[in-house]
């Protein structure tokens, strides 16, 4: 499957990126905020790193659910409480706090729709003479 030129994935990751801070700084629900956050990050994640690297599309989606799965599994073991480390709070936003198998979905859910979306562009390509 052909890639998407990186200047798309980068203009993604910034409307993601917009969208996550928006979600994260106003939005306090049961809904959007760990549900929709969770979907929205694996599609930004994907972005970045399809605009960082040349990596093929199926790695791409493969790395970043297996990066999601971990950082979800993380949380299953408490990861911070076995290290016997405070990390600053920042990290503490991305690792979170709690496993969720709904999260699992939700990370794949995210992976499905790039895969999707990088499907639909090469269909729907205009083929290069």
């Amino acid at each position: 499957m052909k890639r998407n030129k990186k200047i798309y994935y980068w203009f993604g990751f910034t409307i993601l990126m917009i969208i996550e801070i928006f979600i994260a700084s106003y939005i306090e629900d049961d809904f959007i905020r760990p549900y929709l956050g969770d979907f929205l990050v694996v599609i930004l994640i994907y972005c970045f790193l399809m605009g960082l690297s040349r990596i093929s599309v199926f790695k791409g989606l493969i790395t970043v659910l297996l990066f999601s799965f971990a950082v979800e599994f993380f949380q299953l073991i408490n990861i911070v409480k076995v290290l016997q480390y405070q990390p600053p709070k920042i990290v503490m936003i991305i690792l979170g706090s709690s496993f969720s198998v709904w999260d699992l979905l939700a990370y794949s859910l995210g992976v499905f729709t790039c895969l999707l979306l990088e499907y639909t562009r090469n269909i729907y390509a205009v083929p290069s003479t």
